[in-house]
């Protein structure tokens, strides 16, 4: 048993500090693809002289993209889901080995932990990356409080979005799991410490 627990232990170290990795791996590997499907039509399109068939090109190449699009989805909502595990794993762990998930966090700060740009690059590239046809909603305005925790290194992990609409909140959590940078971590008595962060969305469905 002992030996399991180590070996989850490293598991779950070694994995701590990558969630985003999941998240950028997934979508290199899509946009790679987007690139080559990109290629093809382009081609096609470019040897076409007939116009009607140049539209038909278009509006392929446009469906294709909206599937490529869905299927990156599934793709990403199964990295929510492995990372979720690995971090419910990593709270099991320390609740057995009886560690202090809070010892880490310092009620107060030098420096709080901050993203490139401030809050508003951070909002303005959540709304970039999220996938609203994800999202299922009856009405227009949807919002949610998404808390997660900047980590020493400026990584971010357990992401929780809480609001009333399960899809959104999925949504929130992939957005945040995908963000292209680092915090600057937060800063006590010159050392970086972990930080809790919370970000309120509201979005508009037209």
């Amino acid at each position: 048993m002992k030996s399991l627990l180590l070996c989850l232990f490293f598991l779950i170290s070694s994995f701590c500090f990558s969630q985003q990795e999941e998240f950028k791996n997934v979508k290199n590997y899509y946009n790679h693809h987007r690139v080559l499907l990109n290629n093809e039509f382009k081609k096609k399109y470019e040897k076409e002289t007939n116009i009607l068939s140049k539209d038909d090109i278009k509006r392929d190449f446009i469906f294709f993209m909206k599937k490529m699009d869905s299927i990156e989805n599934v793709a990403l909502i199964g990295a929510l889901l492995k990372v979720k595990n690995l971090e419910d794993l990593g709270n099991l762990k320390s609740r057995n080995l009886k560690i202090d998930p809070n010892a880490d966090f310092i009620p107060v700060t030098d420096k709080a932990a901050d993203y490139p740009g401030g809050l508003n690059a951070l909002r303005e590239e959540v709304v970039n990356i999220f996938y609203t046809d994800g999202v299922y909603a009856d009405e227009k305005l949807v919002q949610a409080n998404v808390a997660f925790i900047v980590e020493k290194d400026g990584t971010i992990s357990n992401v929780q979005a809480l609001g009333n609409n399960s899809t959104f909140n999925r949504q929130a959590e992939i957005a945040l799991y995908s963000i292209s940078e680092k915090f600057s971590p937060a800063v006590f008595k010159g050392n970086t410490v972990r930080y809790r962060f919370k970000l309120p969305l509201i979005m508009n469905f037209e």
